[in-house]
């Protein structure tokens, strides 16, 4: 997820090389990911099914749309659309699962059904507004205001106490609100929402949810340097995801809403965002080397 955005959000400032590299992190990391779900599913369905409850599972359906709307922006409709289709059949049902599952009290996990939900609206979106293909409009808008019922209820549930003691997921709750943004901004410039008073909704969905996550990026911020958390954990690459996907979604809003500021904006956030995924990916290499034994 996270060097999927990362290559969108570098393929929107023109760093087509760099968008490339971190395009091919994603598929591959994606091929592995999706190798180890099939075995699971074949081989260990007591541990699948286990899994499938847990709100990270749904990191299956967002890491899909991700890596499709990636595909969508490089003109490759067709690759988009299989993989629109192979999220969609697996969206509902771990989408079920998960929210059964809910309690009081979550980590940021909890916003993860917003994310899986919203990464379908981008990508219906996208595919309808750069491939023609107009009758995704509206799945992606009635997509759109699930995932902003489905954030509502994630914040009703989410655990505050994590902003100061969480590992990493806890960005999740400013991310999601980004995704919502793009989401909105995608739907915009598409036929559903071209023109007319749809039009003036969708862009001023897309400042609300953007203006909420980038206030919920500053008050994370913020927690972060109050309360460091220097070690390496795997939850820090939900940390990566939220930053990249804040940079992406202002980058985006800018020209479908008319508000030239979000660009220079999101050109700092990105460079942020692939700061952080530098220095995460590095703590991740320093954490795997072999303790010294003492003399």
């Amino acid at each position: 997820m996270a060097a999927g955005i990362l290559s969108v959000g570098l393929e929107l400032t023109g760093h087509g090389l760099l968008s490339l590299a971190a395009l091919a992190v994603a598929a591959a990391l994606w091929l592995l990911l999706a190798a180890d779900f099939a075995v699971r599913l074949t081989a260990d369905r007591g541990r699948f099914r286990a899994e499938a409850d847990t709100p990270a599972a749904l990191t299956a359906v967002a890491a899909t749309t991700v890596l499709g709307t990636r595909l969508s922006q490089l003109g490759r409709p067709e690759a988009a659309a299989a993989l629109l289709v192979l999220a969609a059949l697996l969206w509902p049902g771990l989408l079920l699962s998960v929210v059964r599952h809910w309690r009081r009290r979550m980590p940021g996990g909890v916003f993860l059904g917003c994310v899986a939900t919203q990464g379908l609206a981008v990508l219906s979106a996208a595919l309808a507004t750069a491939h023609r293909l107009d009758w995704l409009a509206p799945a992606a808008l009635a997509l759109f205001c699930l995932g902003v019922l489905l954030y509502a209820l994630a914040l009703l549930r989410f655990d505050f106490r994590e902003v100061l003691g969480g590992a990493g997921d806890h960005w999740v709750a400013g991310g999601s609100l980004a995704i919502t943004a793009l989401a909105a901004a995608k739907l915009t410039a598409s036929p559903a929402g071209a023109a007319g008073p749809a039009h003036t909704v969708l862009r001023s969905a897309t400042l609300t949810a953007l203006a909420l996550s980038l206030l919920w990026y500053a008050v994370l911020l913020a927690a972060e340097v109050r309360s460091p958390r220097p070690r390496y954990d795997i939850r820090r690459w939900s940390t990566v995801f939220p930053l990249g996907m804040t940079a992406t979604a202002c980058l985006t809003a800018a020209p479908v809403t008319g508000v030239a500021p979000l660009r220079p904006l999101g050109e700092v956030l990105l460079w942020i965002a692939v700061a952080a995924c530098a220095l995460t990916c590095a703590a991740f290499l320093r954490s795997r080397r072999p303790a010294r034994r003492p003399r």
